[in-house]
């Protein structure tokens, strides 16, 4: 049986002056799974997260929270939610244990209840022992977990995260999925976070793949992959416009050039790699074949590298 929706969006558009910053996105996200916005900087990502966290009104279209509408409903929404976004908002002056008592007190929590929460939370992301510091003698990683903790403070029932691992080393990272897998499985949390790190993606329950404003892509991370229904080729030459053409002509494929190498997709690739080596003996430097990467499906669905520059700026 298929879970309630927890987050229902539906033709939203946002605008600043002119320029669309989001076309017409729309995705359900279900309770209790891990929903990943994915896409490269500039698309997107960041303005449909202040939209569902009611900090900027959409331009059109509807976004509910738990059947909420985050526009007439700002203040039941936000009790609702826990939310952090990828630019700093821990004070430096103040102690872990400071800035989530005060964090604390906006959700009403007080006594008790507080003092055991903040110490279960320092406790879970490794910062007990520098609960009395100062958070500006804190590193980047220890300042990126008490985010989370003021986050999760006030026990929501859905955690919006903006690019959720910056700035934490690689077992920083590990940890934290680990944990928010924990929530998810035995709290029931729904999670939706942005990203523009494809390993973290395929850590998702399903994904909506954002590209200039728009979702291109979504689903399952495997079943997206499995769409492309081929093995993808890449190859080395001195001369790639020459091999793409020649390929054309050859064997009617249609291939692109993609970061200086050619790239087609092949639904038997290691089976066809001996055809390609004899057919043009001495133009291949080396020929790679693999599965289907998220990267693929999105140059698949966009006709762009995941990492070209090729959005405006999220904000004027």
């Amino acid at each position: 049986m298929t879970a309630p929706a927890a987050v229902e969006v539906r033709d939203l558009t946002r605008s600043y002056g002119e320029r669309l910053a989001l076309r017409g996105v729309s995705f359900d996200v279900r309770e209790g799974e891990i929903f990943g916005l994915l896409g490269p900087n500039g698309g997107g990502k960041t303005t449909l997260l202040r939209i569902l966290s009611t900090l900027l009104p959409p331009s059109s279209g509807r976004a509910t929270v738990f059947g909420l509408d985050v526009e007439r409903d700002p203040h039941a929404v936000r009790r609702r939610i826990g939310v952090v976004f990828q630019s700093r908002h821990v004070d430096g002056k103040l102690t872990p244990v400071e800035n989530l008592r005060h964090h604390g007190h906006l959700y009403g929590l007080r006594g008790g209840e507080l003092r055991e929460r903040i110490q279960g939370s320092l406790t879970r992301f490794g910062l007990a022992d520098r609960q009395g510091d100062l958070v500006e003698t804190l590193s980047g990683g220890l300042r990126r977990r008490l985010e989370v903790a003021k986050g999760l403070l006030h026990q929501p029932k859905l955690l919006l995260l903006d690019e959720p691992t910056t700035g934490l080393d690689p077992g920083g990272r590990r940890e934290l999925w680990d944990y928010l897998s924990r929530l998810r499985g035995q709290d029931g949390l729904t999670i939706v976070l942005s990203t523009h790190l494809l390993d973290e993606a395929e850590r998702c329950d399903r994904l909506a793949i954002l590209h200039q404003g728009q979702v291109v892509a979504s689903g399952a991370p495997d079943s997206l992959k499995n769409e492309i229904g081929a093995e993808v080729i890449l190859i080395e030459t001195r001369g790639p416009e020459n091999l793409r053409d020649q390929l054309k002509q050859r064997f009617n494929v249609d291939a692109s050039i993609v970061g200086g190498r050619v790239r087609f997709e092949h639904p038997r690739g290691h089976e066809f790699v001996p055809q390609l080596v004899e057919a043009f003996p001495g133009e291949i430097q080396s020929v790679t074949v693999s599965k289907p990467t998220l990267e693929d499906v999105f140059l698949h669905r966009t006709g762009h590298q995941f990492w070209e520059d090729t959005s405006s700026p999220q904000r004027p």
